[in-house]
């Protein structure tokens, strides 16, 4: 299969085909994801407590962002590749954004995405106008979670659900080419994946999005944090990490490693040679 396009993604909605997508950071995982046959791989702004140990998400910048794409776009050949735009990196200004998108795109990006609702209308309106692709987030946006009290479900209540669910047909009619659904009730993603035509990709939203992503350290198991309701552990790296590598220190402490299977050796006669030179 070649290079995965927005055709592709919009065609596998209205076959009822799922989407798969999960976040990379570097690429040795880019590689890995692309060749498994992932269908997207997000750059998430994730990178800051996956990859860099902040506290949230919020003190990202672009130059990290950028960095990070531009690893991540050398394991990729046919994955459609989103990067993220960081927090205030196109809240400020609609000529602050478009910069920022279009720099995301010029390190190998074939969209962006960002966070928000009906209040970044025109934002997304302005991007796409300009000829990039957008992913828009809401429900549980980490960008705004100072606002929202903590990492929490949203929509639960009547008026929330239905500024969900404005927010999801405002964006579709901004132009963007689908939207993530982060931690809302599973029937309200169900409505939103019905009511409007572009793709919804869902993170703790539920079976009834047209695709799902999870951020592949918590897939892998590399972190033994609590991890939230709607994470599934495929595989648990992080002992099985930390076993090999207390075997390395074990080996390097009793001498078992190297042995001369790890070594190189040297021609006799070149050995000769040396052992005359110093004599």
């Amino acid at each position: 299969m070649g290079k995965i396009s927005i055709l592709d993604l919009q065609s596998k909605k209205q076959k009822g085909e799922k989407i798969t997508m999960l976040t990379a950071y570097d690429y040795p995982f880019a590689r890995l994801l692309d060749e498994a046959g992932v269908d997207a791989i997000l750059v998430g702004d994730s990178l800051g407590m996956v990859m860099l140990g902040y506290e949230s998400t919020l003190p990202v910048s672009m130059e990290e962002m950028l960095h990070h794409v531009k690893a991540v776009k050398k394991g990729v050949k046919r994955a459609f590749l989103i990067g993220d735009l960081p927090f205030m990196s196109y809240q400020a200004s609609k000529e602050e954004a478009i910069k920022n998108a279009g720099l995301l795109m010029k390190a190998g990006c074939d969209a962006v995405k960002l966070e928000g609702g009906k209040e970044v209308f025109d934002t997304v309106k302005f991007i796409v106008d300009m000829g990039i692709p957008v992913l828009g987030h809401i429900g549980l946006t980490p960008q705004s979670i100072s606002k929202l009290g903590g990492y929490r479900v949203q929509g639960r209540d009547k008026d929330s659900a239905l500024r969900i669910l404005e927010s999801a047909m405002a964006l579709e009619q901004a132009g963007a080419f689908g939207i993530v659904l982060e931690c809302i009730p599973y029937l309200l993603a169900k409505l939103i994946t019905e009511k409007i035509s572009i793709i919804t990709i869902g993170i703790g939203a539920g079976p009834f999005c047209d695709g799902q992503v999870l951020v592949l350290h918590d897939l892998l198991g590399i972190f033994e944090d609590k991890k939230p309701k709607f994470v599934k552990v495929y595989a648990n790296l992080s002992p099985i990490i930390k076993e090999a590598i207390s075997s390395f220190i074990d080996e390097i402490k009793t001498k078992k490693f190297p042995d001369f299977s790890h070594a190189y050796e040297l021609p006799e006669e070149v050995w000769e040679e040396i052992l005359k030179k110093v004599k």
